[in-house]
C-alpha cells in the first residue's frame, strides 16, 4: 500500500524512529513530509530513546504518537514499554511500527533469523496488540484495524503494526549525501594495512562487508576480523572486552557513527579504564547508510571533544587518506588509548557482497587466532 495512505489512517502527527530498509518508503516520506523537525519526526539513537520521546510528546499533547523500528530493535524499547508504558505504570499510548526481517520462511541474514522467529511472540509477551501488513493488505482493512487500535489506545494500551518486505511503496527515492570525498571502504583498506595481523572488531552493516571483501581481495583470510553483523552499537564493548583479557595485543574496533550514538555509554566505560591497547576508529558519514542513508546527528555534534571528556587521552578528526595514514602510525606505533573519527562520503560498491562465511565460522576462526596470543 502507499505509504503516505498508511500514515494518514494512523492519525499520528509525531513519528520518531531508527531507520530501516524494509521502512525505507515510510523513511523516505516522513524526510519529504517533515524533514527532521523535533516536532514531527526525530531519528533517534535508538528504539528506546524514541519511545521516551514518544511518551513525552503524549505528556506534552495528549496525542498518539507513532515509532518505527526494524524488529531487531525491539530489545531496546523492552523496558519503556513495560515500566513506562505499559497501563499498569502510566498508561500512555503507542503506535509501534515494527519491520519483519527475517521473517519465518523467507531468506535472510543470520543476524534477522532468530529475532524474526521471535517478533511477533516479543509483542506478545508485551501485551501489544499487533497486525500484519504486506503487500496485498488494503487501505480498507488498515482503517477498519486503526479503529479497533484507538479503542484500545484511549485506554493507554500499545498496539504495533509489523510491516512484511514490500508492503510499503513510495515513489520518490531518498537521496542522501556529504560533503566528504574519502570512501569507507578506501578508509577500511588503509586500516587493515596498518593494523596487520591485529584483531579487528567491526561494526554491523556495510563496514563488515567492505571488511570481509578486503580480505578475500587480499587472500589474508578472515581470522584476523570479529564481524558484528547484528547487535547495532556494541562492536566497541565487544573489543574492549578482547583487549580488557589480552593485553599483549593491539585491539582495533571498526565503529559507525550510527551504531556508536545507539549506545553511546560505552565510550564512558572505554574512557574511565583506559586500555592502552585499543584504537576505536568511528567511521562517520553521518548516515544510517546501510538501511538507506537516512541522517544521523553525528554531523551535528562534536564527537572528539565527545571522547576526551569521555577520557579518552587521544582523540582526532580526519578526512583525507592522508591524514588518516598519520593517524593510524601513531595509533599503532603507540602505547595508549585512541579515537580516530573518519568522515567520509555516503555510498558504497553496487557490487558489494555479503560475507560468505557463517556466524560461527567467523566465531570459531576468530577465537582460534586469538588463542595463539
Amino acid at each position: 500500500m502507499k505509504v503516505e495512505d498508511f500514515v494518514a489512517l494512523t492519525g499520528c502527527e509525531f513519528f520518531s524512529g531508527v531507520p530501516d530498509s524494509l521502512l525505507a518508503p515510510l523513511g523516505n516520506y516522513l524526510m519529504d513530509l517533515y524533514g527532521i523537525d523535533p516536532k514531527h519526526h526525530v531519528i533517534a539513537a535508538n528504539e528506546g530513546n524514541c519511545t521516551a520521546l514518544a511518551a513525552g510528546y503524549h505528556l506534552a499533547t495528549g496525542k498518539v504518537p507513532a515509532v518505527y523500528m526494524q524488529n531487531s530493535g525491539e530489545g531496546n524499547i523492552i523496558n519503556p514499554a513495560a515500566s513506562l508504558l505499559n497501563e499498569k505504570v502510566y498508561g500512555i499510548p503507542v503506535i509501534f511500527i515494527v519491520g519483519w526481517r527475517g521473517e519465518p520462511g523467507l531468506h535472510d541474514e543470520p543476524q534477522h533469523i532468530y529475532q524474526g522467529e521471535i517478533t511477533t511472540r516479543l509483542l506478545q509477551d508485551m501485551g501489544i496488540d499487533f497486525f500484519i501488513i504486506d503487500k496485498d493488505t488494503s487501505e480498507t482493512e488498515v482503517s477498519e484495524k486503526m479503529t479497533d487500535f484507538r479503542k484500545e489506545l484511549a485506554l493507554g494500551k500499545d498496539v504495533a503494526f509489523v510491516v512484511r518486505k514490500g508492503a510499503f511503496v513510495y515513489q520518490a527515492k531518498g537521496k542522501y549525501s556529504n560533503s566528504y570525498l574519502m570512501r569507507r571502504e578506501e578508509a577500511i583498506r588503509l586500516i587493515t594495512r596498518y593494523s596487520a595481523e591485529d584483531p579487528i572488531v567491526s561494526t554491523t552493516g556495510k563496514a563488515s562487508r567492505e571488511l570481509f571483501e578486503i580480505r578475500e581481495a587480499d587472500s589474508k583470510g578472515h581470522k584476523y576480523d570479529f564481524l558484528t553483523v547484528g547487535s547495532m552499537g556494541h562492536s566497541s564493548s565487544i573489543a574492549l572486552g578482547i583487549a580488557s583479557q589480552k593485553r599483549d595485543m593491539k585491539v582495533w574496533c571498526i565503529d559507525g557513527d550510527g551504531a556508536l550514538l545507539m549506545h553511546m555509554g560505552s565510550l564512558a566505560v572505554i574512557g574511565a579504564l583506559k586500555p592502552n591497547n585499543l584504537v576505536h576508529i568511528v567511521i562517520n558519514n553521518e548516515a544510517h547508510e546501510s538501511v538507506g542513508g537516512m541522517p544521523t546527528v553525528a554531523g551535528r555534534i562534536n564527537l572528539v571533544a565527545i571522547a576526551k571528556a569521555c577520557g579518552y587521552p587521544s582523540a582526532v578528526a580526519v578526512e583525507n587518506p592522508d591524514s588518516l595514514e598519520r593517524e593510524l602510525r601513531k595509533a599503532k606505533e603507540g602505547d595508549s588509548l585512541c579515537f580516530i573519527e573518519v568522515k567520509c562520503a555516503i555510498g558504497a560498491r553496487q557490487d558489494l557482497g555479503r560475507p560468505t562465511t557463517t556466524a560461527g565460522e567467523n566465531k570459531t576462526s576468530f577465537m582460534d587466532y586469538l588463542s595463539t596470543f
